[in-house]
């Protein structure tokens, strides 16, 4: 059970760390109509720089800094470049976003080398945020922190104790990604700039009628977009790695969240995270190959389909493709995404 519930969090954590990254997308597109090629860059620029900040001045500065500083910079290239080119249609706007991810890419490795940097969280988040021991005879309990080691040792050899620690960090991660989605719903739905905002999507010639500056709402919509992929970047740097490779990690997997979620919608893309998080983790967290499952069924196999390769693969080797293997199907059953309604 306790494998289960630690899968399942693990899953979760994955999963809204990809909703912070894809919200941002999101949003762009469905305001601009832009796919932004260069948002996973934008990721990867807040990691670097929180990292930078986080050396100088503390990890909690660093997580409002780097947000910030990405979002001024996407605005920035939104007002310079982008709007440049918008007039021209969509495929020069995709050009300009891949040329500015590959910018972006040696601009990180000119100033923070090519290797991976060590961006530790605070002492606060580092060790485990709680522990599941389970007991074989007194079952399933929760000790907040790490467990004493005491705790984790049987003192009966016929009797069984498993620990499971969750991680602080992902713990925070889920938390700032709940924030931030309540948060989203709240400006686009009870505040004044989100009906603007919402208004400038569907009807730009009515709203700039009434006195709204159109180009400016897409300029700040732009910048918030790269400014929540910044803060993704910055939890997501200092829980796993920070490193030039990250962007090109996640970059593919966080529009197959917005095609799989629909183009345009915010739930569209928190659903398809969380469904891509868990998917992924339990592929991984379940090792197991078609040969073990039918020997664990009581299947008899021929030793010619046991030599095959194909038979040989774990779910954990072809846990990488899944994700575009839910896209092709997503594509092929319901073009529109599972919360899709934007017409094209």
């Amino acid at each position: 059970m306790e494998f289960f519930i630690i899968s399942m969090l693990n899953g979760l954590s994955y999963g809204l760390l990809l909703f912070m990254l894809s919200s941002g997308l999101t949003l762009i597109f469905s305001m601009m109509g832009v796919l932004n090629f260069a948002h996973a860059s934008f990721y990867m620029l807040g990691a670097y720089i929180g990292y930078s900040v986080a050396g100088l001045v503390g990890f909690w500065p660093g997580l409002v800094v780097a947000p910030l500083v990405v979002g001024a910079l996407g605005a920035m290239f939104e007002r310079l470049a982008l709007r440049k080119v918008h007039k021209f249609g969509h495929v020069p706007e995709l050009l300009i976003t891949f040329g500015l991810s590959y910018i972006i890419l040696e601009l990180v490795q000119l100033v923070w080398g090519r290797t991976a940097v060590e961006f530790r969280p605070p002492d606060m988040l580092q060790g485990p945020m709680f522990t599941l021991i389970h007991h074989s005879l007194q079952g399933l309990s929760l000790v907040w922190g790490g467990a004493p080691a005491e705790m984790c040792q049987a003192a009966d050899a016929a009797v069984q104790v498993v620990c499971s620690p969750f991680p602080a960090t992902r713990g925070f991660m889920m938390t700032v990604a709940l924030c931030m989605l309540v948060a989203l719903w709240l400006l686009l739905t009870r505040s004044r700039i989100g009906l603007v905002i919402q208004a400038a999507l569907t009807h730009p010639e009515m709203t700039e009628a009434l006195g709204h500056n159109v180009p400016r709402v897409f300029m700040l919509v732009f910048g918030a977009g790269a400014a929540l992929a910044g803060l993704g970047g910055v939890i997501g740097g200092s829980t796993f790695v920070t490193e030039p490779a990250m962007a090109g990690t996640v970059g593919s997997v966080i529009f197959v969240v917005v095609v799989v979620g629909g183009l345009g919608s915010l739930s569209g893309a928190f659903l398809a995270s969380v469904l891509i998080g868990v998917i992924q983790t339990f592929a991984v967290a379940f090792d197991y190959s078609l040969i073990t499952l039918a020997q664990q069924t009581g299947i008899e196999l021929s030793d010619a389909l046991k030599a095959n390769s194909v038979i040989k693969l774990t779910l954990s080797q072809v846990a990488p493709i899944l994700p575009y293997l839910f896209l092709v199907l997503i594509l092929i059953f319901r073009p529109k995404g599972l919360l899709g309604t934007r017409e094209e």
